[in-house]
């Protein structure tokens, strides 16, 4: 037997991952599509993890300064066909936070750290998952990776979300692009979640799921990056996103 090759890949060795069993579906995407999208993911990745690496040391060391804690945080989600995946993220909240709180974030959240509030706010705390997708464990678009206690509960037609690369936006996140701010002051985040937010955010990802390739994906990118420049009103003038009722 050959010992284990050093890298990454002995994150975890001789591990066995149970994966989903993702039903018959039409929606999976033809080998072509896949190919690109899989090289513009990491044309887009790469080039943009060198041209943000100054912004990455100025938060980094931002986030030490506070605290002295990790810079990143490494949560684990559930990715393509089902298989766990470590997630990065710039901290924003206290060490071991996910270990005292709900998996779910309100805006007003006590875990959440003074530089933390800002990067939430500019969704700066996101740019790490860059790494994820250069590795190939995430896509730039695609459903956002959720924790296992909610992937669990997907029915058979919702684990067809299972089927692509999760991402870093979709519909779904520029629908929702503030969820702290609808968490907020509630007493049980998770339950405000599912209620709220989950059915909606399910069916805006199996939209994404039916309907996706190249040209959607850089719909999806552009308008993510107006939103977070001119805020909500944005979300008004968006096709995809006109059917939508508003957030209660």
């Amino acid at each position: 037997m050959h010992p284990p090759v050093a890298g990454f890949h002995q994150l975890q060795p001789y591990t066995l991952i149970q994966t989903v069993r993702l039903p018959k579906t039409k929606f999976l995407q033809p080998p072509y599509r896949a190919m690109l999208k899989r090289i513009f993911d990491i044309i887009f990745s790469g080039t943009a993890l060198v041209l943000l690496s100054p912004l990455f040391f100025i938060i980094s060391w931002l986030i030490k300064r506070e605290d002295k804690g990790p810079v990143f945080y490494k949560g684990e989600r559930i990715g393509l066909g089902g298989r766990p995946f470590r997630m990065y993220k710039f901290r924003t909240m206290v060490v071991n936070a996910d270990k005292i709180g709900a998996s779910s974030t309100a805006k007003d959240d006590p875990r959440i750290t003074k530089i933390g509030g800002f990067l939430r706010k500019y969704k700066l705390d996101e740019l790490p998952q860059l790494i994820n997708v250069f590795r190939g464990e995430m896509s730039i678009v695609g459903p956002r990776p959720e924790v296992k206690k909610f992937t669990d509960l997907f029915s058979e037609e919702e684990k067809k979300i299972l089927s692509v690369r999760p991402g870093i936006t979709d519909w779904a996140c520029i629908w929702n692009s503030d969820e702290g701010e609808l968490l907020a002051g509630a007493d049980d985040p998770d339950k405000v979640y599912m209620e709220k937010i989950r059915p909606t955010k399910i069916r805006l990802q199996l939209k994404y799921v039916q309907q996706h390739d190249l040209l959607v994906d850089l719909r999806i990118i552009y308008y993510t990056l107006l939103v977070i420049m001119l805020g909500d009103k944005v979300k008004k003038k968006i096709p995809e996103l006109a059917a939508i009722k508003e957030k209660e």
